[in-house]
């Protein structure tokens, strides 16, 4: 695993160690992973959230925030290793209690927050006031651009982490780049470190504002997609 955290320091390491530890703890209680053992945990929350860290290292300097956190991935990972002022939102009420604790026990408190709530709501205090956005394993490429594009600072990117997108996945995402201010900024594709596990990171840049108004009401990205 030593590869996995090029770069990032030791005390930055062993923080992100004690937030698995805490979560595979709290997973006992809640429901927060399926993932159950700590060889697991490294490989498919740790280097998993890790591995957007050059995509979200390349947005313009500014607040970081995590769609649909869950346990904190990537959102505390990529915090602790940039140092960006982070948002953490999420809208189940006992993850959001379970991320407020694992703030506090990391020692994050003034660094990160916990948004309890949904992304159409946040934009009623944050609109535009973010450099970068992560999602993971939350929703289609389609709808996550559509509730990005009021978040996000003009400049700033949407970086999706995927397992392998459809053809008809980004060729619906791609065809909304005009009507939601997002330019297509990049594609990568690789294995994580057990050389099976392929992973895919789609970035999209703020280009414009979006033609359409935005947010939708709670609920519409996904249940009926622009």
């Amino acid at each position: 695993m030593a590869e996995v955290f090029a770069g990032v320091s030791e005390e930055a390491r062993q923080r992100m160690l004690t937030h698995l530890e805490l979560v595979m703890e709290a997973n006992t209680r809640l429901n927060l992973t399926r993932i159950s053992t700590r060889e697991d945990g490294l490989l498919l929350h740790i280097e998993d959230s890790l591995a957007g860290l050059p995509e979200v290292a390349a947005a313009p300097q500014g607040p970081l925030g995590d769609m649909g956190s869950g346990a904190g991935f990537p959102g505390i990972p990529l915090a602790l290793a940039t140092g960006r002022k982070t948002v953490l939102v999420e809208s189940v009420a006992k993850k959001a209690a379970a991320l407020e604790g694992f703030v506090d026990e990391l020692g994050l408190r003034g660094q990160v927050e916990v948004f309890a709530g949904r992304l159409e709501e946040l934009c009623a205090t944050r609109r535009g006031s973010f450099a970068v956005l992560c999602a993971r394993a939350l929703a289609q490429t389609g709808a996550l651009m559509e509730l990005a594009a009021p978040l996000l600072a003009m400049g700033g990117r949407l970086v999706c982490y995927k397992a392998q997108p459809s053809d008809e996945e980004l060729s619906h995402a791609l065809g909304l780049q005009e009507k939601l201010g997002l330019t297509f900024a990049g594609r990568r594709d690789f294995c994580l470190s057990d050389g099976e596990t392929r992973r895919c990171i789609l970035v999209f840049e703020k280009t414009s504002k979006p033609q359409v108004k935005l947010p939708r009401r709670t609920g519409m990205a996904q249940t009926k997609p622009l």
